[in-house]
C-alpha cells in the first residue's frame, strides 16, 4: 500500500477490508524498543506493546471527526495569525512612542492613533498600518464565519448539545470534545477521563510516600485549555453571580488562587462530560437533583 494519509484513515480503510486494528500511542511503544532505531526494531517494539493485557489503545477517527477536527484547527490557525497581526501592529506604533496595551479590543485605540488628524506618525509609516488592520478585519470575518459554522454543527449534534447544558461549556468546547475525545466507553470512570486530559497531578511518589506536584499537561491540549477558559469563566466577576452559596466551587474559592480553582472547576468538568456521555443524560445540577 502506498505510504501516505494519517493512521486513522489507514485504520479505517483495513478495518473495511476485514481487519481488526488497533492503535498504539507511540510514547506507549518507546519503552519497548531495545537500541538503534530501524523499521525492525520498531516493528518489534509495536507487537510487544501490542501483546501487553495492560496497553491502551487509540480509538479510530472516523471521517466526521476527523473533517471537524479540521475545521477546528483551522479557525485556531487563523486566531493565531490574527493575533501575530495585531502584535506586530503595536510594535509598529511603540517605534513611535505610542505604548498600546494587549488585546484585540484595542484596535479602536489603534484606529484612533492612526486617523488622528495632527499626529506625528510618517504617512509610510500609517500606510503600513493601515494595511495591518485590513488584514486583521480579513482575519476576523473568516474566524467569525468558522464559529458559526461551530455553532452551526454544536447545535445539530446530539453529543453537543448535551455537553452544552453543563455550565462553563460551549459551542467550541462541545465540538472539541467530540471531534478530539475518544469514545467515553474506553475510560472506566470519570477521573480517567481527566488524567487523560492531564487535569490530575504528576505523581513523584516512591518509598510509599506520596509526592504530588502540578498538573501533568498529558493528553489533549485543546480540550484542557478550553475547559480551563469556561472554568475561568465561571469565576469572574459576572459568572460567581451564578455560583450557589455554600456550594462546594464557593468554599474551594474563597480560600484557595483563582487558578488553582479553575483547575479543580475543570477537573469536574472533564468527570461532568464522562458522566453525561456514558449515562446518555443532560447535566443537572445539585438543586434539581435535590428537588427531584
Amino acid at each position: 500500500m502506498e505510504a501516505c494519509g494519517s493512521a486513522h484513515y489507514w485504520a479505517r480503510e483495513m478495518s473495511r477490508r476485514g481487519h481488526d486494528v488497533k492503535l498504539i500511542a507511540p510514547h506507549y511503544v518507546k519503552p519497548f524498543v531495545k537500541r538503534q532505531k530501524n523499521d525492525a526494531v520498531d516493528a518489534e517494539a509495536i507487537v510487544i506493546a501490542a501483546q501487553r493485557p495492560e496497553m491502551r489503545f487509540v480509538e479510530p477517527k472516523s471521517t466526521e471527526q476527523q473533517s471537524r477536527t479540521i475545521l477546528f484547527r483551522a479557525r485556531e490557525r487563523l486566531v493565531h495569525q490574527r493575533t501575530e497581526l495585531v502584535n506586530a501592529l503595536r510594535a509598529c506604533l511603540y517605534e513611535f512612542g505610542h505604548v498600546v496595551p494587549q488585546g484585540l479590543h484595542q484596535l479602536g485605540k489603534i484606529k484612533g492613533i492612526l486617523d488622528e488628524p495632527n499626529s506625528d506618525l510618517p504617512e509610510l509609516m500609517r500606510n503600513e498600518c493601515d494595511d495591518l488592520m485590513k488584514q486583521i478585519a480579513e482575519k476576523t470575518v473568516r474566524i467569525d464565519a468558522r464559529t458559526a459554522k461551530i455553532k452551526a454543527l454544536a447545535a445539530k449534534a446530539d453529543i453537543a448539545r448535551r455537553l452544552q447544558t453543563i455550565p462553563g461549556i460551549g459551542p467550541l468546547t462541545a465540538l472539541a470534545v467530540e471531534a478530539f475525545a475518544p469514545s467515553m466507553e474506553c475510560f472506566r470512570c470519570g477521573r480517567d477521563f481527566a488524567a487523560w486530559l492531564g487535569l490530575v497531578p504528576r505523581q513523584f511518589s516512591s518509598g510509599g510516600k506520596e509526592r504530588l506536584g502540578r498538573v501533568s499537561k498529558a493528553g489533549q491540549s485543546d480540550i484542557r485549555r478550553l475547559l480551563i477558559i469556561g472554568a475561568m469563566s465561571r469565576l469572574n466577576w459576572l459568572g460567581r453571580k451564578s455560583i450557589p452559596e455554600g456550594s462546594w466551587l464557593a468554599r474551594i474559592a474563597a480560600r484557595k488562587p483563582r487558578m488553582l480553582v479553575a483547575i479543580a472547576l475543570a477537573n469536574r468538568m472533564a468527570r461532568t462530560i464522562w458522566a453525561l456521555l456514558t449515562k446518555n443524560e443532560d447535566y443537572r445540577d445539585s438543586a434539581q437533583v435535590a428537588a427531584a
